[in-house]
Order: C-alpha cells, then structure tokens, then sequence
C-alpha cells in the first residue's frame, strides 16, 4: 500500500501529488528522511565537509496543505540528521539562491507548481541547486523513503533555524535590472500564487516601487489557496484576465507567473502573447553584447529563428533536451550565459545556471528600456515562421510511431533523436518538426514549424495520421 502511494507521486523531475491521497504527512517525514540521507551523503562523498553540507534549504509556497507537509518534512530530515534552514513562504527561484547563499547540501520546496490547489509536492535540488531528477537522485530517494519506518527508526536530531534571505534575494534579482531612467507600465498577474508574496518584496509595494517602474498587480491575493484562474501560463485561456488589463491600462507590458514562480509569459502592449523562443532569441542579443561568442541553450522545439538570431548576434547557439534537468546542465557544460524554453523557464549563468520568473522579468524590462521601442515591434521581425504550436496526439504504441516517421522521412533530410525525433527538412522543403513521448501519458507531442502556412498546413495533415 504505502509502496504504491511513493511509487505514484515520485515523477520524472519531482515529487507530486493530491493531497491528501496519495501524498500526505507520513510520506512527507519519509521523502524528508530519504532527501536528508541522500544528499548529505553525497556532499560527504564529494568531500565536502563545511558545517552548512549538514544542512538543507526548506521552503513553502501558498498552498494550504504546504505548512503541514513542511513540518512533516522538516522532522524526517531532522530525524536523519540533518539540519534544517527554514526560508518560508517564497518562490522556488529563492531556495537555488538560499543554497548557494548559504552553500548547503541542497534544499526541498515544497509546491506543485501550475497544479491546482488540491495537489502538493516537492522540487528537491542538491548542493549549488542541480537539479535532482528522475536519473540523477530521484529514484534513489524513492528507494530510501519507502526503507524509511519512522516506528523503527531512533531520531539523530539535526539543528532547525530559520532565516530571513529577502534583503540578499533582493539584491540579486535587481542586480539584472538597469531601466536606465525609462518609465515603464507593466501589469502582473501573480495567478493568486507565489508571485503575490515575491513581486512586492522585490520590486516594491504599491507607493514605493523601483524608481520608473508602475506596477499594476492582478490576482496578488494569495492566502486562500485559490486561483482566480488555474496558475498555469503555458494555458492560453489563463492569460485573458492578463491580456484585457494590459489593453485597459495602456501597459506597455504583461507579466503572468506560474504557481511557484520560476516560470512567466509576456503579452506585448497590445495584449498579443510573446512566443517564449521568440523571447529567447531577443533576448540571447543583450547577453551576447556582455558575453561575446558564449553559448545560449534553448530547448530544441523552439523556432528555427533562435538559431539564426543567436549566430547574427556572433553567439553559439546550443540545443536541449526539453526540462530543467536538462537546460541546467546544457548551461554548465557550455559554459553558456542564457537559456530559454518554451514553457516559460528561462535560466541564468550568473544565476547559478538556474531559471527565474523575477530575473526573467527584470531582463526583459532592461532590454526594453534599451530598446526604446514597444515589444510588438521587437518581436515581429522575429516571427517570421509559422508554427503548429504544441499538438497531442493518443497512441498506445508510441516507439512504433516515431519509427514510422523516421522511416517515412529518412531519405527527405536530416533525423537526430536528442529528445524524442527531430525530423528537419527546412533546407530541402521548408519545414521540421520534432515529436516527443509523454512520459506519463500515451500521447506523442508533435511541434512543427515551416517557411509558410501553406506548408505548415500540409506537412501537418500529413503526418499527423502516422501519429494517432
């Protein structure tokens, strides 16, 4: 039985599930427990012996189950012996920081992002913020939590100390804002999350913001563990409350985050939603300008034109397997300054390699007050191919389908299986596509992009019926 209940809630990239069943209390103490005993054995192994590699960065977002499974957690990581450094109510973004501020073993946030208000989880991170995932941590975790009888066990007992970072955090994320003296419109949508907490202590409340910047907020109110709309900007019917406000109030633009607040999508000033590739490759220019020739990671269904844009601006442009697991690594391997996916997460080398809904914020804020032009007119030179967007597809036997396609198109142009299958045919017959398996569904993710629509449409109705 409780096998089955830390097999279900164990994901690729996280712990997740509804609260009370299949994720509560008692799994907490043991998913503490077992990220205590695995990451302090790891630092330990590594041979890093300061006092704070005993220790763990916990944090909690809005929801109303998170105080009682961090209190769970908390005595689970105590009781393994680890000690805990308690950060409170804030975004994901501010736990990576915590640990490398503190540089500790690692840290558990506890959230289930974008899910709604009935779900919970937990993102664990290792020393410096690396991800732990499905590959690297994740299912050695699952294996200790389900050896973790708390009946059985005789508590170490770690240190608990909790700590006010907001001062530092805050320093940090300004530090990539620069408006140069522009005035600046923009409306928030917090999605009644975490962004309601982390926006103000930032950028400043209401009647004392940051010197040219005007901040109208929507949807702040975060205490209820509602959502005035579902916290998930990927969700296009999500942005409309964002989109109307941003029209209304002449803004010049719109901000949404998601539940926990590392991720957010832009509209322009006229209310249009700004593709998150196409975001990506405006703003590879300005880290380019102070990184020259570095590397920018984007995650490989974005369009062709972040290839192109990266390489005008004398960059290196580096693809990505889709995933902050993955992005996070790309971005320690190439030594790269930028990185961008379509979901809305974008990461920062002087960020720890890690993704940030405020720092992206604060980047694209910089970039527009050098601009001196308004974001629609930025962007649509950049928008100078059509896309299917993200199209599903169900398939129960989903390696037969994509060695279908592979066959069908092997001799039209070139095939690589970085993540699922990219087929590019775009020199040949001006189009590509890449399909990807879902990892917890029997569905195929088909993104296709081409020169025109006239095309798009074709290569759409022909492909899909390989794919369901």
């Amino acid at each position: 039985m409780l096998a089955g209940m830390i097999g279900n809630v164990f994901k690729a990239y996280d712990v997740r599930g509804v609260y009370p069943s299949p994720l509560n209390e008692a799994l907490a103490w043991r998913i503490g427990y077992a990220s205590s005993s695995f990451l302090l054995d790891e630092a330990a192994a590594a041979g890093q012996t300061t006092p704070m590699m005993k220790s763990l960065i916990v944090g909690r977002d809005m929801r109303t189950s998170s105080p009682a499974l961090v209190a769970r957690l908390t005595e689970g990581v105590l009781a393994q012996g680890g000690s805990v450094v308690d950060v409170g109510l804030v975004d994901t973004p501010f736990v990576y920081f915590a640990i490398n501020r503190l540089d500790c073993a690692g840290g558990v946030m506890t959230t289930a992002s974008h899910n709604p208000p009935e779900y919970n989880g937990f993102k664990i991170s290792r020393s410096k913020a690396k991800p732990v995932g499905a590959e690297s941590g994740l299912n050695e975790i699952r294996r200790r939590a389900a050896l973790a009888d708390e009946r059985r066990i005789e508590p170490v007992g770690g240190r608990h100390e909790e700590r006010d970072l907001w001062d530092a955090y805050r320093d940090h994320v300004l530090s990539f804002l620069d408006l140069g003296g522009v005035k600046l419109k923009i409306v928030i949508d917090a999605s009644n999350a975490m962004a309601g907490t982390m926006a103000p202590k930032i950028f400043g409340e209401a009647g004392s913001r940051i010197d040219g910047l005007e901040i109208i907020e929507l949807n702040f109110k975060n205490d209820t563990g509602e959502f005035a709309h579902p916290p998930d900007p990927l969700v296009r019917e999500n942005l409309l409350q964002l989109q109307e406000k941003v029209r209304e109030t002449g803004a010049d633009l719109g901000f949404c985050f998601d539940g926990d607040g590392d991720r957010c999508m832009i509209v322009d000033e006229r209310g249009e939603i700004v593709g998150c590739d196409l975001l990506t490759a405006w703003l590879s220019r300005a880290f380019l300008k102070e990184n020259p020739k570095s590397a920018i990671v984007y995650d490989l269904r974005s369009s062709k034109a972040v290839e192109e844009e990266i390489r005008k601006a004398g960059g290196t442009p580096t693809r990505s397997r889709v995933g902050h697991v993955f992005m996070k690594q790309a971005l320690a391997e190439h030594g790269a300054s930028f990185g961008g996916e379509l979901s809305g997460h974008f990461y920062f080398r002087d960020n720890f390699n890690c993704d940030s809904g405020a720092i992206a914020m604060a980047s694209v804020l910089t970039a527009l007050a050098r601009a001196g032009e308004p974001m629609s007119k930025i962007i649509q030179p950049l928008a100078r191919y059509q896309q299917s967007g993200e199209i599903n597809f169900e398939v129960e036997d989903k390696e037969a389908a994509l060695d279908d396609l592979k066959r069908r198109y092997a001799d039209k142009g070139t095939i690589d299986e970085l993540d699922g299958v990219t087929v590019n045919c775009f020199k040949e017959a001006g189009w590509w596509c890449n399909v990807r398996m879902s990892n917890t569904e029997p569905l195929l993710r088909l993104n296709l992009e081409a020169r025109n629509d006239s095309i798009l449409n074709r290569m759409v109705e022909e492909i899909s019926p390989m794919l369901g």
